[in-house]
Formats: C-alpha cells, structure tokens, sequence
C-alpha cells in the first residue's frame, strides 16, 4: 500500500513546491535599470471637487478674525502609522461641492476647485485685505488619503499629513508588496473630478520617477494583482486540497501503522 501512494504523494508535493517556488531576479527587484539622474519636478496637489479643506485666517485683530474661522472640533479619531492616519481624523472644514464652490463666512461663493493650496491663500488674503491687515492663511485638504490594496502586507487606506506622497512611500506604509505581488503591472486609479483614469507603472523601471503617477493625488487607489503563480496555487488548492489532505492523512496513517 505505501509503495503504491509513494509516488503519487511525491509528485503532489513537487507540484506544490514548483507552483510556490521563488520568483527571478527579474520579476522581483526594484528599480533594475540604471538611474539618468532625472526626475519629477515639485509636485504641487490641486483641489478638487468633494475635497474637505481647512482654512484658518489669523491676523492684527482676533474679535474680527474669529469672524472668517469656522469653530474647531474638539479630539480626533483613526491611527496613526509614524504620523500617518490610517482611518479618519474629525476636523472642520470646507467640502468643494460639485461646481467647485465652496461657501466662506462674509466672503461667500468662491471657486476654489483647480487651484494649488497657494493659489487659494493668495486669492484669500487679497479679499481678506478688505477687513484685516496683513492677515494670514493657512489652507489644509484633510481629506488627502490613498488607498493600498491587493498583494501587499498591510493593505488599507491613508491619510497623508503632508499632501504629498510617491507612489513608492504609499506602497511602503502598505508594508510592501508581497513576495508574489505583480512588481511590473501596478494598477492607480484616479479620480479626475467625476472622471475616473486608470494608469499603470512598473516598479521595476527606474522611468517610474517620470510617471504622472509617481506621485500620488488625494484619493487615489494602487492595486497590486498577484502573480499567475499565485493565482494557479489558490484555484488548485481550493479544488484539490481536500484531496490532498486526505491523501497525506492516509500516508501518514500508513507509515505509522506500519512503524508499529
């Protein structure tokens, strides 16, 4: 009986080990080609539709500078990854509705939408000028999250501090991809006010630096697809495993018995 399952407990076991086995080099490491020394320009976020901003104003006078400030809201929820929010932090803001509009205590309608954070402060402080001297503003997107998901170690969303994030420093607060996560193929998706584009970069191409999705906009999402391995071990383990099981239970068994 043991000669018999012998090799047919063999060959399942080289099956499962050549279907897990190691990647190359190729398909693996970062970054292969060598560097030109070229990269991105500054990256400077635009506000879109559905963004949540804060805007504070300061200036000479606090009884008329209360005024342009919208109260605070007390504590703040989700957790924190080395000063990263995974989850949402509560503050108030402004939401840009679906013309780009937002609606400022005296100052009213503003179209804010397809302006840079120091686009807005400027426009702000000239109309602010009528009721202030020297005022200064300060202008955060609180809603500047990316999303990480698929072949990853720590997939989820992220609420970036800063307003600036690579597409490499999101993967990494994902814990990295994942030994069988498709280095060559990584899916964003972004939305374009309303619109949604699809690109795709290759982490083994150091031409990724130039790539408009090198960095990261507010609310982009990075999917990270697993390799065919992957794919052919989770369907046949989901067909034959029971088999297999059984059939290394016997073997076992087997063995046993007959060591007795």
């Amino acid at each position: 009986m043991l000669k018999l399952l012998y090799p047919s407990f063999c060959f399942i076991m080289i099956s499962m080990l050549l279907l897990t086995s190691c990647q190359t080099h190729k398909q693996i490491v970062y970054f292969q080609n060598e560097m030109s020394g070229e990269g991105q320009a500054n990256f400077t976020p635009t506000l879109k539709i559905d963004d949540f901003i804060s805007i504070t104003v300061a200036g000479e006078s606090p009884e008329v500078v209360t005024v342009f400030n919208l109260p605070p809201i007390l504590g703040n929820s989700g957790n924190t990854n080395n000063g990263y929010y995974q989850g949402n932090n509560e503050k108030t803001g402004y939401l840009i509705d679906a013309n780009g509009n937002i609606q400022m205590p005296v100052l009213g309608t503003l179209k804010v939408a397809g302006l840079s954070r120091m686009d807005l402060a400027a426009m702000l402080q000239r109309k602010l000028s009528t009721y202030l001297k020297d005022p200064v503003v300060n202008i955060q997107i609180l809603n500047y999250k990316v999303t990480v998901l698929g072949d990853v170690n720590r997939p989820g969303s992220f609420k970036i501090p800063n307003e600036r994030v690579t597409i490499i420093e999101a993967i990494g607060l994902a814990g990295d991809l994942t030994i069988t996560g498709v280095r060559n193929n990584v899916l964003v998706i972004r939305d374009n006010n309303g619109e949604k584009q699809e690109f795709r970069a290759d982490l083994t191409d150091n031409k990724l630096f130039n790539s408009p999705i090198y960095y990261l906009q507010q609310n982009d999402v990075v999917y990270i697809e697993p390799n065919a391995a992957s794919r052919s071990n989770a369907t046949i383990w989901k067909t034959t495993g029971s088999v297999f099981i059984s059939l290394t239970s016997l073997v076992i068994t087997t063995i046993a018995l007959i060591s007795n």
